[in-house]
This record gives structure tokens, sequence and C-alpha cells, in this order.
């Protein structure tokens, strides 16, 4: 701790002063009229909260937002949702944009196969399911059968499958389950043979990997207060490694790492293929990680840190003999395959096995004793065939922009099974032969609409550094330009994640109509490797908003749109996204949609996992980064009397990755500083967190009321 930090921490700790003042319910929760549509907004209670930064007083009169349980909170999202759905319902064409969003939704989608044993298993959803099902076969030549059906689980749907692991042998199969899109998982175990489901039963998991040992497998988990198995710690600390051997109580599983001098540091295990290694990964935030080794087939070993810095990331992927693999961005910030010998971990040892090209290696996997390689060019996928001594051999033909969204393979199997998308076109997954080079189409779906009428660019603009930037724009063949279409431009820009074409079949309901789709590839993501990362992170975070500002001006500039046909989404990071640019530029768009959006920079990391985030945003504990952070921070720089597009916020009230108070409090701010006739609203999904395992009913149902929204304040029509 240097002596920067320390001075920090003593002047907020003497100055950082709160005063609550607390009303009665009945106070909190009267109503006031706003706008000339005649919204009748809950009018929520400001407290008097100030914090101080560096001699900077912040207010922050909707604090009490943050307890998403209280019951006058618990009230205000009733409120809220009742407004919301009212202003909804007075919208002509929604049940009739629903049915036809529902009808898109409608078709058969399939997950890339995985092998276990002699047996291979894929997900299917025939088209309205809430969740997928699990299928086996127990050969690709037999008729697959219906294995396990999370949709039984739950009445409402909301239980999802997030993780399947077989066993080596294929005898044992383990399920992660995740409740109301909740990130805490529990562990179960089948025996795939009979499908019985084995006693054994693991709570209190969280961003864990399943790696399987003999009759066993490693995880990782944190502890419960108080021992109490039904109450889940919200601190996210001291994470732990631990050996569970099947059909014995979680209580018994062997510890085998922790760090209690790192409490917030997250541990995941791996073990290559043949078992002989364990590997495990700890970090700090959400890049960058150390390396601990074992050779499980040594008695007595130790494992050896061989990683000892988190300044870049490592991830196993498998080993020839005593030689392990590592894709990684060590002193290649584009990623290459490095190789490190178990018997001499030490750096000078290590050897490059596919050194750093000019585009960016995006995953790598072991198959039929040959590696795959996803390559990415200018945010859309390449594969490659690779010898194990890191020669390549062959590419495999995809053809169009778009995404290898899932590679399966192992060195059991020849076959390499994966799935490919595009904007226009949701998954196909394919099977590629390595014994005869051969490319088979393994599952299509029927669509309920002509992918070939839509066509897909990318284009090149500047940002307002200079930067070039690609943008992806997507709509109608035969469509000429006119100024007037109306335009929904999506981004992220963070965390080292490339956003690449993806399907979502609301989008087509748009598309139909004759709007614009468009995606713009930001700083901050990983389009470009490490340094496009870095450029999008701290305290040069602006680049991002200036990249997505400048997509904005380059499609009226021109002619796709104008200001008054622009909208603009994102989600997570990109609700931040949304939210500094709707307040930086609100004369640049006529719709915002910020979904599950970090919007106060200054106590993101107050909640949760949100201190992992300080790689990519830095927090308000340092002077420099508070200054960054304060200048963007959506909920502190809406002003009084500005009049900001139409918005629809969306969050969930069990999302604990990033907490509904971000929602709440934007929120609240932008009804009472709102000036014109855009309304602005926040719908607030129950039971369901993040995104991730949503049931189907309520993606649509959610998807249906957003694009409504956007329809109606575009001024189209369905």
């Amino acid at each position: 701790m240097n002596l920067d930090f320390k001075s920090t921490i003593n002047k907020m700790n003497l100055k950082n002063l709160t005063l609550k003042i607390c009303l009665p319910i009945s106070c909190l929760l009267s109503t006031v009229v706003y706008s000339q549509q005649g919204i009748v907004y809950p009018s929520t209670h400001k407290s008097v909260i100030e914090d101080v930064y560096f001699d900077t007083n912040v207010p922050d009169p909707y604090r009490w937002l943050e307890s998403d349980n209280a019951p006058e909170t618990i009230e205000w999202v009733k409120q809220q949702n009742t407004v919301t759905s009212n202003y909804l319902a007075t919208i002509p064409f929604r049940d009739t944009l629903k049915a036809r969003m529902t009808a898109l939704w409608n078709y058969a989608k399939y997950t890339p196969p995985f092998r276990a044993g002699s047996r291979y298993f894929y997900y299917k959803n025939d088209g309205l399911q809430n969740q997928p099902i699990l299928f086996m076969m127990k050969s690709l030549q037999y008729v697959p059968m219906s294995y396990f059906d999370p949709n039984k689980i739950s009445d409402d749907g909301t239980t999802a499958i997030t993780q399947t692991v077989p066993s080596k042998d294929g005898r044992y199969m383990v399920f992660v389950l995740s409740n109301a899109g909740s990130d805490w998982n529990e562990v179960r175990i089948k025996e795939v043979s009979n499908m019985k489901t084995l006693p054994d039963k693991l709570g209190w998991v969280k961003f864990s990997n399943i790696a399987w040992k003999d009759s066993g497998f490693y995880y990782s988990r944190y502890e419960t207060p108080r021992g109490d198995a039904n109450v889940y710690t919200d601190k996210n600390q001291n994470h732990k490694v631990y050996y569970h051997q099947l059909n014995t109580p979680q209580e018994s599983d062997s510890l085998i790492f922790s760090d209690s001098n790192q409490p917030l540091r997250t541990y995941s295990a791996s073990t290559t293929e043949d078992e002989r290694f364990l590997v495990i990964s700890g970090a700090e935030s959400t890049s960058g990680n150390n390396i601990l080794i074992k050779d499980l087939q040594t008695p007595n070993a130790k494992l050896a840190e061989v990683v000892k810095t988190f300044d870049a990331d490592f991830e196993l992927i498998g080993n020839v003999g005593e030689n392990l693999i590592f894709l990684t961005n060590f002193k290649a910030p584009r990623k290459k395959l490095v190789m490190i010998n178990s018997r001499n971990f030490e750096m000078q040892n290590w050897k490059d096995l596919v050194a750093e090209k000019t585009d960016i290696l995006k995953t790598a996997k072991f198959a039929g004793g040959k590696l795959v390689l996803n390559y990415m060019k200018d945010a859309s996928s390449h594969l490659y065939i690779y010898s194990v001594s890191g020669k390549m051999e062959s590419e495999i033909p995809l053809g169009n922009l778009g995404t290898v969204d899932a590679i399966n393979s192992s060195n059991a199997d020849t076959l390499i099974f994966f799935s490919f998308t595009t904007f226009t076109a949701p998954a196909t997954i394919y099977r590629f032969n390595i014994r005869n080079n051969k490319l088979y189409e393994h599952a299509k779906p029927r669509l309920p609409f002509k992918s070939d009428d839509y066509e897909t660019k990318q284009v090149f603009y500047l940002s307002k550094d200079g930067t070039k930037i690609p943008l992806f724009i997507v709509h109608k063949k035969g469509l000429v330009p006119d100024g007037k279409a109306p335009t929904l431009l999506f981004g992220y820009g963070g965390f080292d994640i490339s956003k690449t074409p993806e399907f979502k079949p609301e989008r087509m309901v748009f598309l139909e109509q004759g709007g614009i789709f468009a995606m713009a590839n930001l700083r901050g993501g990983g389009e470009y490797g490490e340094e496009w990362h870095m450029a999008g992170t701290k305290l040069k975070k602006q680049n991002v908003f200036d990249d997505f500002i400048a997509a904005a001006e380059y499609l009226i500039k021109n002619n796709y749109t104008n200001p008054s046909k622009l909208a603009i989404s994102g989600r997570s990071n990109g609700g931040l996204l949304v939210g500094a640019v709707m307040t930086q530029r609100p004369d640049l768009f006529k719709v915002a949609l910020p979904a599950v959006g970090v919007m106060d920079m200054l106590r993101y990391h107050k909640f949760t996992i949100g201190w992992s985030w300080a790689t990519d945003y830095g927090t308000s504990d340092n002077e420099e980064e508070f200054k960054a952070l304060y200048k963007y921070s959506p909920i502190h720089n809406i002003k009084s009397g500005v009049s900001y597009p139409a918005t629809l916020v969306t969050t969930a009230d069990h999302d604990d990755r990033v907490v509904p108070a971000h929602s709440f409090k934007f929120i609240s701010t932008l009804q009472e500083k709102q000036k014109g006739d855009n309304p602005v609203l926040i719908r607030i999904d129950t039971k369901a967190g993040h995104g991730a395992g949503k049931p189907t009913g309520k993606l649509i149902d959610e998807q249906a009321d957003i694009f409504t929204f956007m329809f109606y304040n575009l001024g189209m029509k369905y």
C-alpha cells in the first residue's frame, strides 16, 4: 500500500460524513403528475445524504434504494412497474408485435454436441420452451433421447443449467444449476447409464469450474455466514477450491487451496484431459490471473506457483505429455499458445507453440491429436487446424461474416462440433472430420423468415481522436439510405469482450419493418487485442463513449438515419455506455435502452462482485480515477432542465452481479430532472437475474416491451 493510497483512505474516513432523514412510507410513496403526456410517476423520496470525495461534495439522495429488499423499495418497484405497464398498454400494436416476436422465436435451437465416454450430448429447445432440454445419443447413428429436462424442476422455468461436465469415462455428469438468474449455483450429479441422481448436493458455489479427477471433481465455493446453508453471503470473500468425492456429503469435501491473506481473489480449478495435471488460477479482477500447477501422478507433489503476477491472462488448453499448453496474452496482446514443461517451470524455458499473429486468437481446443484454433479478424471468426507441434495445416471454411459461438472437441474424438451464427441467421451446427478434412452440416434450424432477404456489411469510421472503428450495418436488401430509416445502434466496449455477429430474434421484428441495426466494435473490447482493450479503460474510458457517439454521427452523416429516428441499446457495461452517452449527447438520440447497467460509478465496487471491475473502471478511492469516473458516471451527470431521450431502463430484482440499485437510482434521478415529453420509465423483472438462464417466456415478454417502446417513440407502427 503506497502513501498516496493511505492518505486517500484517511481523508475519506474523515470527510465522508453522511446524514440520513427517514420519512414514513406514506411520504415516500406519494405521487406527482409529470409531463404533457400525463404520465404519473411515483414520487421517489430524497434523503439528505452527501459524500465528500477529495474535497468534492457528492449528494446521493436515492441511496435508500440500495436496500432492494426493504419494504419501501419493494413498494417503489411495484409502483414503477405499474406506471410502465400502464404506459405500454396504451400502445395499440403491443400485442401484435409480441405475437410476431413469439413466432420469430419459435424455431428449434441446438448446441454443438459434446462427447462423454462413447455417448454424445447436446441441448435443444423446440422453440418456446423456457429452458433447453439435454438430449443423449448412444452414437451419432442413434435416435436422440431426452436425458434431462430442467423445465420440470420449477413451475415457472426459472431454474437453468449453467454447466454440464461429464467425467472422463462418461459414467457421471455434473449439472450446475442456477435459480432465478442468480450467480449462486447448486451442483448435482447424475449417473449417465440409468439417469439416477446421486444424493450429493453442493451449495455455496459461485464462479466455479468443474474439474474431474478419478471418482470426484474439483470445484470452487464460498462459505456461508454462521454455517447457515440457506443464507448466502453477499461479501464474495474467501473463495476456496475443494475436492468432492462422489457419494459423500459436502461437509467432508477436502480443502485443496485457499489464501486467507487474499480474501478478494477468486480461484478456479482445471484438470487436463488425461487428468494428470491440476491447474489452479487465481484472479483479482476480470483480467489477469496467476497459475499454480500440480502433477497429480507424482506422489506428494505440491502446487507450484508458475505464474506469480496478474499482468496477463493464462487459460489452460491441455497437455502433450509433460508439456502444458496455455492460451495467453503474456507479451502477446493478440494472444498466442505457450508451452510450459512441468519439469522446469522457469519462464526462460517457456516456448511459443503458436506465436502471436495479426489476427486475435480467441480460443483453442485439442481435437483428435491436433489443435483447432479460432481466430478473429475484424470481429469475425476464422477456424484453423494446427498440428500439436504448432504448424498450420488447413482452414475450415466458414464463408460469411459471422461468429463461431462454441467448439466441442476432445483428443479422444476426430470430430469437431461447432456453431456458426450471423446477424440474420441463428446458429447452424457443423461437424468437421479431422481425418478427411470434410465439413458437414449437422443441424440447421428451420426459420419463420428468409435470411436471404437481408444483408450485412462492415464499414470503418473515425472516432474523435482519429482511431478507426469497425461498424456492422444490417438491413433489408435494396434499402436506399434516405436519412429517415429507424435505426438501432448497439455497443458494449469493455472487459476485453468482443462483440461479434450474433442472431437475436427480436431484432428481426425491427429489420422486417425497414429498420437498420448497427453494432460498433468499440475500444475497451477485445476485438483487436489487449491494446484495444486498455485503450478503453480507467482514465481512457471516455474513448469508448467517443467511439459510440462517432458511430451515431457516421450513420447520420451517411444518410442512414437522423437523431429523431435513432435508438441506442446496451447491456451491463453496455448499459453504462448508453447511460453515459445519453447524458453527454442527449441531442443525438431519440430512444435510449440501458439494460442492467452500471450507473453509479462512485459506488459500484461496494456491491457483490463489483470490486473486481476496478481494472477496467478504476475506483473513487483514487483521486485521479475519481475525477474521471465522476465526469461520466450516468447518475451524476443528469442535469435539470434537459430533454433526454425517451428511456426505458430494464433490470431484474435478482441481479446479484450488477445490482438493481444502479438502475433504481438512475431512473429516479432521470424522472426528477427530465424536461419535455419524452417518457423515462423502468421495467423491473421479477425472479430474474443478470440475464443468463432467463426463461424464454420472460425473454419474449421483456423484449416485446422494449421493442414496443422503441417502435412507438421512433414513430414506427406495426
